[in-house]
């Protein structure tokens, strides 16, 4: 079994080596491929970070008529707290929203001087409200703008987060489809390059072949070398691949980290680094055996 396996490994290797121009196009359509399948898995990482990073920063904020007491606001705070939507509810009141109001605003002499000749608090107490999911502000809203607090909640806003995190969430879904279309065009490049780099290196051995079979060779001898082409396509393709990735890791960490700060590109990567070799070797591996699986199947009749 050893010598066999021995055997299989040798002449795969010499397939490979004699087909040297089409194994090197194989392996660079391979090396694309896998390119675009690591970086759509970061890329679903990264955008997974920031829109985790916007959704936290979501709320609506409730605004209280200045007729309304603490006790009805603190009501409709306990309200809310028992639908399963809520996540959170902060209550702020007058006071705290303008002491806030001025700490924002304590280097504007003329806000803050504003508000001395005005001689009262314009601001009014709120609700600041998070929800488990941001499709849920919607059904909160709808529970706000009940006719049961009409008298006493001025308005109800929703964050401007709430547009931002929709426009980001069309885009990484336009990204995501785009970048796996084009992945799937490499894939299919690259299975059509193997295909005819297996056919060709049964076409030219097709001597070898007839001669294996009048002395008795095993089919797994006879087919073996050519499957074999193709983990080595595979492999090879994966550290190439590994080799190319990694100074692109630092070269576009940095820039990344401006776009989403709370992620970590190279930390992210090393973590990682098995998990994402495995996949690539899984892709690489698998379409180098099926296309040779698939062009032995046409070409090489035992």
């Amino acid at each position: 079994m050893i010598i066999l396996l021995s055997r299989i490994f040798k002449y795969g290797f010499q397939s490979f080596w004699r087909n040297g121009l089409l194994s090197t196009a194989t392996i660079a359509m391979m090396v694309l491929t896998l390119l675009i399948t690591v970086s759509l898995i970061i890329f679903g990482a990264g955008a997974n970070t920031a829109l985790t990073s916007i959704q936290e920063k979501i709320d609506i904020s409730v605004y209280f008529q200045p007729t309304a007491d603490e006790a009805e606001i603190l009501l409709v705070k306990n309200s809310l707290e028992e639908l399963d939507e809520v996540k959170s509810v902060e209550y702020i009141s007058r006071e705290m929203a303008l002491e806030k109001f001025k700490k924002r605003h304590k280097d504007d002499n003329e806000i803050i001087q504003s508000l001395e000749e005005l001689g009262e608090n314009p601001l009014f107490a709120s609700l600041n409200i998070k929800a488990n999911n941001p499709d849920d502000y919607a059904g909160i809203s709808i529970f706000l703008e009940g006719e049961e607090y009409q008298d006493v909640i001025d308005k109800v806003n929703f964050s401007q987060n709430q547009i931002v995190i929709e426009r980001l969430s069309k885009i990484v879904g336009t990204l995501r489809n785009g970048g796996l279309i084009l992945a799937i065009i490499l894939a299919i490049i690259a299975f059509v390059v193997a295909f005819n780099t297996i056919r060709l290196a049964i076409y030219s051995n097709r001597e070898s072949i007839e001669i294996m079979r009048l002395v008795g060779a095993p089919n797994s001898l006879i087919r073996g070398p050519y499957i074999m082409e193709g983990v080595i396509h595979g492999v090879i393709s994966t550290i190439i691949t590994m080799i190319v990735f990694v100074p692109l890791i630092y070269l576009v960490g940095p820039y990344l980290e401006i776009l989403i700060p709370s992620f970590d590109l190279s930390f992210y990567f090393w973590v990682n680094f098995f998990g994402l070799l495995g996949i690539q070797i899984l892709v690489s591996v698998l379409l180098g055996i099926v296309s040779s699986i698939i062009a032995m199947r046409k070409y090489l009749r035992i």
